[in-house]
């Protein structure tokens, strides 16, 4: 029987920074965030490593990925799409 009020995935999109492991791209997911004290926005750069069954996404490519269960010690994203290709894999 399936939990009924299941939690909902966590989006996010972001930008392929590495892509030279073997089903895994390191994902760069840029936000922005008022500073607690100056109330300035700053950015902020959190870096996932992303699960890529087909190997399909390079370097520069925006992505969209979704939180999943643990795949490794450092791998709980999964790229769901490619949203845009980059420069670099239009090349290759």
């Amino acid at each position: 029987m399936g939990n009924p009020e299941r939690r909902r995935q966590r989006v996010s999109y972001g930008e392929v920074i590495k892509d030279k492991m073997e089903k895994t791209v390191v994902v760069a997911v840029t936000r922005f965030v008022p500073h607690p004290l100056y109330g300035k926005v700053v950015r902020r750069v959190s870096r996932l490593k992303a699960h890529d069954e087909k190997n399909e996404s390079k370097i520069g490519d925006r992505v969209k990925i979704v939180e999943t269960r643990p795949l490794s010690k450092d791998k709980h994203w999964r790229v769901s799409a490619v949203v845009e290709k980059g420069e670099r894999s239009q090349q290759a």
